[in-house]
């Protein structure tokens, strides 16, 4: 599948103050929620929608609605828990799973530690939420973990990408499709996205 990369003037606005090394925890962690939130609407365009009645102050008609319980968002731990704000502002009643993953700094490969997924997910639409997608490795582990336990239909949001995550995902996991807002130039040899932000997780909750 394509990837779809958002661009919007809003959005290289948002990217550029996330960059700076300057930006506080408060407005880093603001900027992130609300990028997933536009990030979801792009993802949501093509939701099945179900007909409904509705009754106005002045008449009864007919409306859509979403049914919100067929689908999940599942953030990466613990960065992706950074975008879980913004993306329920979109779908406030979609179920939470979590996916711990921790990258090894010798191979940079990731390693599993947590896995809580709600019930009948096999049967949701799960959208994986990661704001940094650099090897790709985590995500390639991540969507893996969700087909083994009967996903069918996986959408994964990050903000900004590297084109080497980008080129994994889309290798093993054709069938996922990826919504990002910056796909970046490159990955440096400690596997860290350039120009990227830094580690995002660090920058969200304050922790260096």
């Amino acid at each position: 599948m394509k990837t779809i990369i958002l661009d919007h003037p809003m959005i290289e606005h948002k990217i550029s103050i996330l960059r700076n090394e300057k930006t506080s925890t408060k407005e880093f962690r603001e900027l992130i929620s609300e990028i997933a939130m536009i990030l979801c609407y792009e993802a949501l365009q093509d939701a099945d929608l179900e007909e409904i009645e509705v009754k106005t102050p002045i008449a009864t008609t007919k409306g859509l609605r979403i049914d919100e319980n067929k689908y999940a968002f599942v953030p990466i731990l613990r960065a992706g828990m950074g975008m879980v704000e913004g993306v329920l502002r979109v779908m406030p009643n979609a179920k939470i799973g979590h996916i711990g993953l921790f990258r090894n700094e010798e191979t940079l490969e990731p390693v599993e530690y947590y896995c809580k997924l709600p019930k009948n997910i096999e049967d949701k639409t799960v959208i994986l939420l990661d704001p940094m997608l650099a090897t790709g490795g985590s995500g390639a582990a991540a969507i893996t973990m969700l087909k083994k336990r009967g996903v069918k239909k996986i959408k994964f949001l990050s903000i900004i990408s590297a084109p080497e995550g980008l080129k994994r995902i889309q290798k093993e996991h054709p069938d996922v499709q990826i919504y990002t807002a910056k796909c970046d130039n490159e990955l440096n040899e400690n596997g860290y996205i350039v120009p990227g932000l830094g580690d995002a997780g660090d920058r969200i909750y304050g922790t260096k």
